[in-house]
């Protein structure tokens, strides 16, 4: 689990990294959206409400969220 929280905690600065290209940010949130867990849903709600992503990575993050809520509730 450590392990795991390490991942998202280096995938969640690659996000929120402005010196790196919007596709790398998009890159990294689609990655935490892989992870579907409870700790990468909030980091995902997070990214959604950062203003100074663009509106594109926030609407990705939106996306993965719900598909993690989603694969939840089956």
């Amino acid at each position: 689990m450590a392990e795991q929280t390490d991942e998202l905690k280096k995938l969640v600065a690659v996000a929120t990294d402005f010196a790196l290209s919007s596709e790398l940010r998009t890159k990294a949130i689609k990655l935490i959206g892989n992870m579907r867990h409870h700790e990468a849903l909030l980091a995902l709600l997070d990214l959604v409400a950062n203003e100074k992503l663009t509106k594109k990575e926030r609407e990705v993050a939106l996306k993965q969220a719900g598909e993690i809520v989603k694969s939840v509730r089956q």
